[in-house]
């Protein structure tokens, strides 16, 4: 079924037809699809709308502009995948509601030292930022985030093989203790992709370095070459810890001085060029707060609606309020595994869990049970059990070697998903790429 957008662009076309008929006339110029994305399309007028934000993005950034053809093919490409993802999350009953939203915006204004939603509306605005164009741009976001969050790192398997792996080949190599700030280009190869094809990105890969190596910025290279979420952010990826990194790029970083730009470097996911913009070294803390909790989790999916997943768990959280056992209603209802547990997580070190589940867990008096948190894996309900302070410093070596194998296998695994949603998707260029 065609959408909505679709059929009306379809009558603005006949109108056209007819008022060229008419030559005492003169016809009025109208939008034209650029992109057919399944059931819907990106236009023209909404491409240049987004291309003039982020050319003005760039401008406030002190980045250089590349050229507006290759510009144009970047936020096409952007809006293809954001397009992929609202309506994967649509058809498997992701929401972001406009109260989420608020919230989320709030934060945002909070962080940048305003006290107001409306104060940091007005800033927004008198940067030429259109604050309705702003939300969506957040709640994509989200949707991207949450998405992530479900269809990826909630799969991911981590094994006690994979952590030894990982320990015993940091103690072969240098860096550790060092963080290194990054900034990185990539160049996406579609799992398909024919020989021709896979040579087409080198050669694309290639021509960004020759443009860094010919002195122009890596921001102003990032935003014309790279594939990557961040590449209209200039490509940098903050700080990250040596022994976080993917074993491809720690290689590369080991024989480099700050301001240095690799080679093009190969993976599965396409061609990287990573720019080392600074190192400096860290002090790991050895006693952390620890917490004891368990939960209660109802997953949403394309047959339990958010407000279905809400709504049963609103259920039990009453039962627990007049008195049932917490434990109990975890094992007969919640879709996690720790259910047959009763819900109960261990000892939970921070940023062991996502952020959303974190937060509010931490908020938490000894004993006391959370409302309902919302995660990009459904909605839980929490309880904190204890909470201690302790030497954690072989367990916390292990549990950062595990979160550095989650942060680089999600990595791969999200470009890989998104990939696959890509190759799935009926995906028509009215007017192709340069």
């Amino acid at each position: 079924m065609l959408s909505q957008k679709i059929l009306t662009l379809v009558l603005l076309g006949f109108a056209t037809v007819a008022a060229a008929a008419e030559p005492q006339k003169q016809a009025t110029p109208i939008d034209r699809v650029e992109v057919i994305v399944n059931d819907d399309v990106i236009t023209h007028n909404e491409l240049e709308k987004r291309v003039t934000s982020v050319s003005k993005m760039l401008q406030r950034q002190n980045t250089a502009l590349p050229d507006r053809s290759i510009l144009e093919r970047q936020v096409l490409e952007r809006m293809i995948t954001e397009m992929l993802l609202a309506q994967f999350a649509k058809e498997t009953g992701l929401r972001i509601d406009d109260v989420q939203l608020d919230k989320t915006i709030l934060r945002i204004a909070q962080q940048n030292k305003f006290d107001s939603v409306a104060a940091f509306r007005a800033k927004l605005e008198h940067d030429g930022t259109d604050y309705n164009e702003f939300r969506e741009e957040i709640r994509n976001e989200i949707i991207s985030a949450r998405l992530r969050e479900r269809e990826v790192d909630s799969k991911l398997v981590i094994s006690e093989n994979d952590v030894d792996n990982y320990l015993s080949n940091q103690e072969r190599q240098e860096g550790k203790g060092e963080e290194l700030q990054l900034a990185h280009i990539l160049v996406v190869v579609p799992e398909q992709a024919s020989a021709d094809k896979i040579q087409s990105y080198r050669s694309r890969a290639e021509q960004a370095l020759a443009k860094l190596r010919g002195g122009a910025s890596f921001a102003q290279v990032a935003a014309g070459y790279s594939d990557a979420q961040d590449a209209l952010k200039g490509g940098e990826i903050g700080w990250r810890p040596a022994d976080r990194l993917p074993p491809l790029f720690s290689e590369a970083l080991q024989k480099m001085k700050p301001g240095d730009v690799s080679d093009v470097l190969r993976s599965p996911s396409g061609f990287h060029i990573i720019k080392l913009l600074d190192r400096r070294t860290k002090d790991t803390p050895v006693v952390i707060t620890q917490t004891h909790a368990r939960h209660i989790l109802i997953k949403t999916s394309e047959l339990v609606s958010e407000n279905e997943a809400k709504s049963r768990l609103q259920e039990i959280k009453q039962r627990i309020d007049k008195g049932a056992d917490f434990a109990e209603e975890a094992r007969l209802h919640s879709e996690d595994g720790s259910a047959p547990q009763g819900g109960d997580l261990g000892w939970l070190s921070p940023g062991e869990t996502v952020p959303e589940f974190e937060g509010p867990m931490n908020a938490l008096k000894i004993g006391q049970v959370s409302g309902l948190v919302q995660t990009g894996f459904g909605w839980h309900l929490i309880q904190v059990l204890d909470r201690r302070n302790t030497d954690v410093s072989v367990d916390q070596k292990r549990q950062r070697a595990r979160n550095a194998i989650r942060t680089f296998k999600s990595d791969e695994a999200f470009q890989d998903w998104l990939r696959q949603l890509r190759d799935r998707a009926f995906v028509e260029y009215r007017n192709e790429p340069k």
